[in-house]
């Protein structure tokens, strides 16, 4: 834990530091790929850092994380938790701290120079060290949880079906190739799929749990990236895969007291079937409001199966919305046209809602759920976005 002392001194260079920290990360990642170059290659989004999103994501955490530190508060919890599903489902071992905690203060020194006094480097260094060992500490516990370790996150799985759900949109089914049931997992959440790729590059990307049963898990993959795109290239029957246990923090609520809403766009659909595929299952009454966007119907992957799994669960309504069909082109029922509009739909302002999809629809859904009287602390997002 840091001292007061140390607080202190993060409190005071935390302006310069955050001032600086958009030319810090670049500098970082560069270092760290020129001394680890299997790490570009084999662990991170090289799509990510082309854009410098990964970058973006680090800057973020580390100022959120140095800010709740100061202030004394929880607020960095939920963010310290979807780093480490995340750092799980790619086999990040403790071994790894060390080296970007070299890097990183590297990186640091360089920019800001002399500003990076013993009792600076210290302090940060101390705060690294402390944000380190939590995460550590929640991937043992996942790690452990899932029966595995670093080395033995990734096992090898057969594509069992694959089925073309839209032009850009496959979903594909994954067994073990002995037979044996793979294991269960919560609704919501996603397991990581590595692919080699024609340069050499081990390239992982992660894929939220659509369902299946029987002992195999389902993905869908929209056609979007390089390893998107080499799933919808080269992934048949009968194809190997490397893919690690189920992992994710955003799952879904079991109070079957509280009404849920569940809000997804395009391939955002996936982690919804999964939660649908365990609501009617489980049974009962819940209030579930299913609200989703897409281009047109031939591009809502799933579509038949939704309307299906909603009509299973007594306490369900189903919204649509298509925000490119032409004027005049008839609709169904709880179909509109346009973007997405949840300000008319009856959402008790005491429900908990996930969504997924592109940042932009999340960002307006969460705000029309907030003008409905939903605090945010009821809304989860699911994208997967960078994380550290």
């Amino acid at each position: 834990m840091l001292t007061e002392a140390q607080i202190a001194v993060v409190r005071d260079s935390l302006p310069a530091v955050g001032a600086a920290i958009d030319e810090i990360t670049p500098i970082f990642y560069r270092r760290l790929f020129e001394a680890h170059p299997d790490l570009e290659r084999d662990l991170f989004n090289r799509g990510n850092q082309a854009v410098g999103a990964q970058q973006r994501s680090l800057a973020a955490s580390i100022a959120m994380y140095a800010s709740a530190v100061i202030d004394g508060e929880l607020s960095a919890r939920s963010m310290l938790e979807r780093v480490a599903n995340k750092h799980a489902s790619l086999g990040v071992a403790p071994a790894q701290y060390p080296v970007v905690h070299e890097h990183l203060f590297a990186a640091i020194a360089q920019v800001l120079g002399d500003a990076v006094t013993p009792a600076v480097a210290e302090a940060w260094s101390a705060l690294y060290w402390q944000l380190a060992d939590e995460l550590i500490t929640l991937e043992k516990g996942l790690y452990s949880a899932a029966g595995v370790c670093p080395e033995t996150v990734w096992r090898t799985l057969v594509v069992d079906e694959r089925r073309q759900e839209t032009p850009h949109t496959v979903a594909f089914v994954l067994a073990d190739p002995s037979g044996d049931a793979l294991p269960g997992f919560l609704p919501g959440q996603y397991i990581s799929i590595a692919v080699g790729l024609p340069d050499g590059a081990r390239q992982i990307r992660q894929y939220s749990l659509s369902g299946a049963g029987e002992g195999r898990w389902r993905i869908g993959v929209r056609r979007d990236g390089e390893v998107s795109s080499h799933l919808h290239e080269y992934a048949f029957e009968g194809a190997r895969l490397q893919a690690s246990p189920p992992f994710g923090d955003i799952v879904l609520d079991s109070d079957p007291a509280t009404p849920l809403v569940l809000a997804s766009a395009g391939i955002g659909i996936t982690p919804v079937l999964g939660m649908l595929h365990h609501l009617a299952e489980e049974g009962g009454a819940r209030r579930v409001i299913v609200a989703h966007a897409d281009r047109t119907r031939a591009t809502h992957a799933h579509r038949a199966e939704l309307n299906e799994l909603v009509g299973r669960i007594p306490g369900a309504a189903l919204h649509t919305w298509y925000d490119a069909l032409p004027d005049g082109y008839p609709l169904g029922e709880a179909e509109s046209r346009g973007r997405i509009d949840l300000s008319g739909l009856p959402i008790p302002p005491d429900a908990h809602a996930y969504l997924c999809g592109p940042l932009p629809f999340m960002t307006g859904a969460a705000a029309q759920l907030e003008d409905a009287g939903v605090p945010r602390e009821r809304v989860w997002f699911e994208a997967f976005t960078p994380t550290v």
